[in-house]
């Protein structure tokens, strides 16, 4: 292997898949089933019996680097770990390993006060509450997120916000308590990029209020939890603001780098499972006389989906290293170019696999309408391909500056 991995990991990889195996796979059916009868609004009883076995054995919080709370990984290292994962949505908040309490959890570790951890940091740890974030607006395009309009404004010993959000991850779920919120402290400032803030507001602060679920191709709660929120007058204290004024950009920075590879390991992974099961399914159906895996058009998928899904590993493993071995803001491309790379080869893969199923393949049966949900998802969450692409052109394009 290019990336060998380490005993350490091989070990957690072996006792993570035998988990999958014993507790994961078995109760998908019950996940989906407690999704689509109690909704975006309740707890899923399936996951909260699963992940005390989780954490019993060793498999919690393993996303967590250089930190006396999780394994201690790497990216490089968590990298298979997070594909395996990644196989199921329920998996992901059994090991304590969902968005975007990741996300979350390493904002308050690195930017957190001594208050901050203990209040919030801590329950999260634990998995005993869950979190969202505050970002994208409807009133604005927000993929140039230097156009949020929501406003924190001090006034004395607090900080008074509003705004609308949507697509805030988990806000409908009664575990949720805390918020992180992005918003302008400073409108005026000539640097676009100094105008925002982020702050900590508590979910039960008055003036909060959860308007609506938002469908991800009319599933609600799998694979997302999103959300419309509405913050009217919200007071909090200035001791909420996170590192400082004018900084929600740079804690914006080092928040989603690791969230977006995260995101794409995870698309590995479903991408992974979605070929098994186009595999199996080709195997056991007869057309024309002949398996379907028999014919041409499907066997040029399924070696195009085999290399696919091995490019976009390797360009995965190669951003993970960059990020453990020169930091977040050198590996910008790397970064990028995954998050272009891996939700188009999960679409396109999940596309080939619906097409495998026939009819079926269109229904809620196999997982692969679930699985297109979250895969199209992503050419959006956490900036969207064009937005990447842009970036990755930019940095190419510096190269010739001088040409």
């Amino acid at each position: 292997m290019l990336y060998p991995m380490s005993p350490k990991v091989v070990e957690l990889k072996r006792k993570l898949d035998s988990f999958m195996d014993r507790h994961i796979y078995p109760n998908e059916d019950r996940f989906y089933r407690e999704a689509e009868e109690l909704g975006p609004w309740k707890v899923y009883p399936v996951v909260e019996e699963l992940k005390p076995r989780a954490r019993a054995e060793g498999l919690w919080n393993l996303f967590l680097p250089d930190s006396g709370h999780g394994a201690g990984l790497t990216n490089l290292e968590y990298a298979p770990l997070c594909e395996v994962m990644g196989r199921s949505h329920l998996a992901p908040e059994v090991f304590n390993c969902s968005a975007p309490d990741t996300g979350n959890m390493e904002v308050l570790e690195r930017y957190g006060t001594k208050e901050d951890k203990e209040r919030w940091l801590k329950p999260l740890l634990a998995g005993e509450i869950r979190s969202c974030f505050a970002m994208t607006e409807p009133a604005v395009a927000s993929s140039d997120a230097t156009n949020i309009e929501s406003s924190i404004v001090r006034e004395g010993d607090h900080y008074v916000i509003n705004g609308r959000k949507w697509y805030t991850t988990n806000a409908t779920d009664p575990r949720c308590k805390i918020c992180i919120f992005m918003g302008k402290t400073d409108p005026d400032n000539a640097d676009r990029h100094k105008q925002q803030s982020m702050i900590l507001v508590p979910m039960d602060t008055a003036g909060v209020e959860v308007k609506r679920p938002l469908p991800v191709f009319g599933f609600y709660g799998v694979p997302d939890r999103a959300s419309e929120v509405v913050f009217t007058d919200v007071r909090v204290p200035k001791e909420n603001m996170l590192l400082g004024e004018g900084r929600g950009f740079e804690i914006a920075q080092g928040r989603l780098g690791p969230g977006r590879i995260h995101h794409c390991m995870r698309l590995i992974g479903l991408s992974e499972r979605t070929l098994e099961k186009m595999c199996r399914r080709v195997r056991s159906r007869i057309a024309f006389g002949k398996p379907v895996s028999e014919q041409t058009v499907t066997q040029e998928r399924i070696a195009e989906a085999r290399i696919m899904i091995e490019q976009a590993r390797l360009l995965t493993l190669n951003a993970a290293y960059a990020m453990d071995t020169v930091g977040n803001k050198v590996a910008k491309a790397e970064i990028a170019m995954i998050k272009v790379a891996v939700p188009n080869m999960a679409c396109q893969i999940i596309d080939w696999a619906i097409q495998a199923h026939g009819g079926g393949g269109t229904s809620n049966d196999f997982g692969l309408t679930q699985a297109y949900a979250t895969a199209r998802l992503l050419r959006l969450a956490d900036g969207p391909d064009e937005v990447h692409r842009n970036q990755i052109a930019r940095f190419e394009l510096k190269k010739y500056s001088n040409a």
